[in-house]
C-alpha cells in the first residue's frame, strides 16, 4: 500500500516509544506563556493508552464517533492518538464554534461522546441534548485524575490501515460544512511526503502554532514528528508578539503558518532577535505578495516553502521543493505519488499561462479522503474518475510550477469578463497603507457583478476610497478597478485565517 505497508498512527506511536523511550517528544507552553508540561516519548504513549482505555470504557467501539472540543493542549494529541489504537473516529471541532455550529456537526457526525474543556465546553451543553447519539460530555482537564487507574498498555483492539480515523469538518465559507472522512491511510501518507519533502529529522522541533482541530496543523506539524521520531513545541495559543522569543527559547528548526499570522509577524516592531531563530524552513499556505515573501526573507531568514493542500486530499500534493529555484509565490511542482493538472470546463488539461481549475489523480483511502459522511452525491461531485476536482483556479508556468488564482466561487463576472477577486486583493495589498484587503462581487442591474473592496488599513496610515482605487487604476485594467471600498477594523475568518467572505 504505497509506503504504508500495514502501519497505523497508534503502532508508528508504539514504534518511536519502544525506540526512543526517553528521547523528549512534547514540550507545552500554556496561553500565558508559563511552562505546561514535558513528555517523553514513552511517557506519552502510556498517557495514550490510558485515554485509549478510557474511551473504550464509556463505551465506544470499533468506527464509533467522539468529538473533540479542546484547544491547543497535550489532551488534544493524547485523544487523537487515543482513536488511533481504539478504532474511534475523531470529530474535531473549533473550541470557539456557537451552539449552532456545534449542534449541526454533534448531530451530523453521530459523536457518541464529546471530550473539551472548561472554557469551550458551554456550547457542547447547551445543545447536547438536542444530538440524539450524544451520551455524555467528557471534561478532561486537568487528564490525570480520569485517567487514574487505567491501565498503561495498548488495549486489544485490531486497527487496520483502512480503517478512518478522523471525520474533519471543512471550513464552511460557502455552504454548510462537510465532514471530510480520513483513514490511517491517509494520514500516514500525508505524513510522509511531508517528512519527505522538508527532510525532517529526529533532531528536528516543530513549533506548532496552529490550531490542532485544523488537518494542517496535524499533518505540516504533527504527523512527520511522529513518523521520523522528531519533537513538538506546542503552544496555546498563537501571539505574534511572542513567536519568535519562543522559537528561539525552544530552539525550533520547523514552522507551519499560513497567509495571516505572516503578515502579522511583519506588522511587529523590528527586533534585533529577528533573525536570529534556528528555523531552516516554514511551510505556509495561502498567497502573501511579493514584497511581503522578500521582507520575511530578509528579517527573519527562515525560507517560507508554500504548499496546496486540502483536508480531502490530507496530504500536500504541491510544494515548492528545496533544490530548485524558488519561485516566490509559487504553490510549488506536484510531489512523489500525486498527478496535478489544470483543465477546463469541459475536464481538458490547459497549455500552461491559461488559468482553469486543478484537479488531483489519487487513491481515495489513501491518498485522497475517503469521501464525505453521509453525502453521496458531493463525493462523486469531488471525486470523478480518479480525479479530486478542488474547486480552485489555478495556471502553470512552462516549467511545470502552479500558480494559485482564486476559488472558483470568487470568480467575479463582471459585464462578460471574468475577475480574480485575488488579483484586484494583491494589488490593493501593495498599497503601503493597506494590511489586508478582501474583493468580492455584488449584484449589479446592468454589468451582471460589480467589484466590492473590503479593506484594513496598517495602523497609524490614511487612505481613502478614492486613493485605493486610483492606485488601483494604475495598476489594474478598467473592469478589474472595485466600483465601491468599505473600511473594515477586522475580517471574519476562519480558524486558519481564511476569509469569510459570506459574511460580508
Amino acid at each position: 500500500m504505497l509506503v504504508i505497508g500495514n502501519r497505523t498512527l497508534g503502532t508508528a506511536l508504539e514504534d518511536k516509544a519502544r525506540r526512543l523511550a526517553d528521547a523528549p517528544f512534547l514540550i507545552f507552553e500554556d496561553a500565558s506563556g508559563a511552562p505546561g508540561g514535558r513528555w517523553s516519548w514513552q511517557e506519552f504513549d502510556r498517557d495514550v493508552n490510558r485515554a485509549a482505555h478510557l474511551l473504550l470504557s464509556r463505551g465506544l467501539g470499533h468506527g464509533d464517533k467522539f468529538n473533540l472540543h479542546l484547544g491547543n493542549c497535550p489532551e488534544f494529541l493524547v485523544f487523537w492518538l487515543a482513536a488511533a489504537k481504539t478504532g474511534t473516529v475523531m470529530v474535531p471541532t473549533n473550541p470557539v464554534s456557537t451552539p449552532a455550529e456545534m449542534e449541526y456537526i454533534l448531530a451530523h457526525s453521530e459523536a457518541r461522546l464529546a471530550v473539551t474543556e472548561a472554557q469551550y465546553a458551554k456550547a457542547v451543553h447547551q445543545v447536547r441534548h438536542r444530538c440524539p447519539a450524544l451520551r455524555e460530555v467528557l471534561e478532561v482537564r486537568p487528564l490525570d485524575p480520569l485517567l487514574r487507574g487505567m491501565p498503561v498498555t495498548p488495549p486489544d483492539v485490531r486497527v487496520a490501515p483502512s480503517d478512518e480515523i478522523s471525520m474533519q469538518y471543512t471550513s464552511g465559507t460557502t455552504s454548510k460544512p462537510k465532514g471530510v472522512l480520513l483513514t490511517h491511510a491517509n494520514y500516514l501518507y500525508g505524513g510522509e511526503v511531508m517528512s519527505k519533502a522538508m527532510r525532517v529529522l529526529p533532531t528536528d522541533r516543530h513549533i506548532v502554532i496552529l490550531p490542532l482541530f485544523h488537518a494542517g496543523a496535524q499533518l505540516h506539524a504533527c504527523l512527520p514528528m511522529l513518523l521520523v521520531g522528531g519533537s513538538i513545541a506546542l503552544m496555546e495559543r498563537f501571539s505574534a508578539g511572542r513567536f519568535i522569543e519562543q522559537a528561539i527559547r525552544h530552539e525550533a528548526t520547523l514552522a507551519a503558518l499560513f497567509g495571516a499570522p505572516i503578515r502579522m509577524l511583519l506588522a511587529q516592531p523590528r527586533s534585533p532577535a529577528d533573525g536570529s531563530t534556528r528555523l531552516r524552513a516554514c511551510s505556509y499556505a495561502q498567497n502573501v505578495t511579493l514584497g511581503q515573501w522578500e521582507e520575511w526573507h530578509e528579517r527573519f531568514r527562515a525560507p517560507l516553502m508554500q504548499i496546496w493542500g486540502m483536508t480531502e486530499t490530507m496530504s500536500l500534493p504541491l510544494m515548492q521543493p528545496l533544490d530548485l529555484p524558488r519561485k516566490p509565490l509559487s504553490m510549488g511542482m506536484p510531489v512523489l505519488g500525486y498527478e496535478c493538472m489544470v483543465v477546463d470546463e469541459a475536464g481538458k488539461e490547459v497549455p500552461p499561462g491559461t488559468v482553469g481549475e486543478l484537479v488531483v489523480s489519487g487513491v481515495p483511502g489513501v491518498t485522497l479522503m475517503k469521501g464525505y459522511f453521509r453525502n453521496d452525491r458531493a463525493t462523486a461531485e469531488t471525486l470523478r474518475d480518479g480525479w479530486l476536482h478542488s474547486g480552485d483556479n489555478a495556471w502553470v508556468d512552462a516549467e511545470g510550477y502552479f500558480f494559485f488564482v482564486d476559488r472558483k466561487k470568487d470568480m467575479i463576472k463582471r459585464a462578460g469578463e471574468n475577475v480574480a477577486a485575488s488579483e484586484v486583493e494583491e494589488t490593493l495589498r501593495q498599497h503601503p497603507a493597506v494590511f489586508d484587503a478582501a474583493v468580492v462581487g455584488v449584484p449589479d442591474p446592468v454589468r451582471d457583478q460589480a467589484i466590492k473592496a473590503y479593506v484594513i488599513l496598517k495602523e497609524g496610515a490614511a487612505a481613502t476610497a478614492e486613493d485605493l482605487r486610483a492606485w488601483c487604476r494604475d495598476r489594474l485594467s478598467a473592469f478589474k478597478v472595485p466600483e465601491a471600498v468599505e473600511f473594515r477594523d477586522a475580517f471574519p475568518r476562519t480558524s486558519v485565517g481564511k476569509i469569510q467572505k459570506h459574511l460580508f
